[in-house]
């Protein structure tokens, strides 16, 4: 596959898709000492970019019924590019499934059959059918679909330095790699996969195919077993470097990007910027892009991840102390809290613990906070106020 094939999948996918806008951050920008750019393809049709490989791959198939296997992306984008082009879709999900992307899917017209409990045993169900079947990332045409984001960067932005880009079957980052260094041979492809879902980053590493059974992961829209070999031949040949970025990183990514840009964006999605906060020297002086891969979140962890994302920066603190066990005595500690201006969201206290001094009650106190350093300003005021504070933490 070459940059020619990638731009036959452009005119091939045109009428069919949205060109996703280059959004400069400056506040992004400040954070980090680099300059900031985010392409938003959770602003794309069915929320992510999963969408022009499933219509590259459709467009060019005789077949009027099709098969896929996915956690979400994929299968909303194949189930929507099918009734587009009046083909029938049939889309294998885990029956793990969260419950929004499963009734995305079906919203676009396919007939959804739920099997197994990864990814991997949908696939290998989904393969045995006798349809056409549709791979999310391992196939040349899929590849090539998700390259013309690649065109599409060279086209909005001169001189890129560095393009972070989300990683887990390897498709996304295959097509943008090789239709970028072809334009743009100075520029640097780096791929980012969480710490829970390595595969991709130990095959890289190695240069051979590498399976990592997934761990649970915010960022399930990439939490592959394993790289695909097409997609794993054409990293060894294009991309630069792979990064790993932890839980709370990308809980902090994604509570950021609604705060700073109002955009809705998936686990998945957030890795880049997840990257940014984690190394940010990594990145000092350069011009850099974050591929924004999907806004597809499921929302009924929304709270979970803003409450994550406010504690990995700090902005959440928990402060356990001892106080006396008489009326009065928690309204004083509240008191020094409010003056300090800490928000007290949560109060959680207990008296029947073996340790506690006689006539004591423990309390553990969750104050909303600008800072890591307004958590350990409230912190020492307490001491100074004769209380004994036996921890401290502004981590979940």
């Amino acid at each position: 596959m070459n940059v020619v094939d990638i731009r036959d999948a452009a005119g091939r996918i045109h009428p069919h898709i949205h060109l996703t806008p280059l959004i400069h951050s400056l506040s992004f920008s400040q954070m980090s000492g680099a300059e900031i750019f985010l392409k938003a393809e959770n602003l794309q049709k069915t929320g992510s970019f999963k969408v022009r490989g499933a219509f590259n791959k459709l467009i060019q198939l005789r077949e009027s019924q099709v098969i896929a296997a996915s956690m979400g992306n994929h299968a909303q984008a194949v189930a929507f590019a099918a009734s587009r082009l009046g083909k029938e879709a049939t889309i294998v999900m885990p029956e793990t499934v969260a419950l929004n992307k499963e009734e995305a899917t079906r919203s676009y017209g396919a007939r959804v059959v739920l099997h197994g409990t990864t990814l991997t045993e949908s696939l290998q169900y989904a393969r045995e059918q006798q349809t056409a079947f549709i791979h999310p990332f391992d196939d040349p045409q899929i590849i090539a679909g998700q390259g013309t984001i690649g065109l599409e960067l060279c086209r909005q932005l001169e001189n890129i330095d560095t393009i972070l880009v989300p990683v887990g079957g390897g498709g996304l980052i295959a097509g943008i790699a090789c239709a970028v260094k072809e334009l743009s041979p100075a520029t640097r492809i780096i791929g980012i996969q969480t710490e829970a879902a390595p595969s991709a980053s130990r095959s890289f590493t190695s240069g051979t195919l590498t399976a990592q059974q997934p761990a649970p992961t915010l960022a399930d829209g990439i939490a592959v077993g394993q790289v695909g070999r097409q997609t794993l031949a054409i990293m060894n040949q294009y991309v630069d470097e792979m990064m790993l970025v932890d839980e709370n990183r990308i809980a902090e990514a994604i509570l950021l990007l609604m705060e700073r840009k109002k955009l809705v964006v998936e686990g998945a999605g957030a890795v880049p910027l997840a990257a940014l906060l984690q190394y940010p020297r990594h990145f000092q002086g350069r011009r850099v892009i974050l591929l924004i891969s999907g806004g597809n979140i499921d929302f009924t962890v929304v709270d979970h991840i803003i409450h994550r994302g406010l504690a990995a920066n700090g902005r959440i603190t928990i402060i356990t102390l001892e106080i006396q066990d008489v009326p009065g005595s928690l309204h004083k500690v509240t008191g020094i809290i409010a003056d300090q201006r800490g928000n007290i969201l949560n109060v959680h206290h207990e008296r029947l613990v073996a340790d506690l001094p006689f006539g004591f009650l423990r309390a553990a106190i969750t104050i909303e906070t600008r800072g890591p350093g307004h958590g350990r300003t409230i912190a020492a005021q307490l001491e100074n106020e004769g209380y004994t504070v036996l921890s401290h933490q502004s981590s979940p």
